[in-house]
């Protein structure tokens, strides 16, 4: 029996988030925020919507919306304009 015990990963909410310009000059979420498996498949994600939107980002934290516990939010990509993250 092995003593190696691996530590126990926490859960992350990982998210991409695609904006455009409404008439009002505005930024509005044009796609998402979407839900993704990965960090790495974020990243695909928003690098493929770049190019169609104002601004796009894909970003993650560890989370356990079960009891609301939430950590800060580590930018994964950004590309083009979008809002403050608060």
């Amino acid at each position: 029996m092995s003593d190696h015990i691996l530590p126990q990963q926490k859960p992350k909410l990982i998210v991409v988030v695609a904006f455009d310009r409404g008439e009002d000059g505005e930024l509005f979420p044009a796609f998402g925020p979407a839900d993704q498996q990965s960090e790495e498949r974020a990243i695909r994600t928003a690098r493929a919507l770049a190019d169609k939107h104002v601004g796009v980002i894909a970003w993650s934290r560890e989370a356990n919306p079960s009891i609301g516990e939430y950590g800060p939010p580590t930018t994964l990509f950004v590309s083009g304009d979008v809002p403050d993250m608060e």
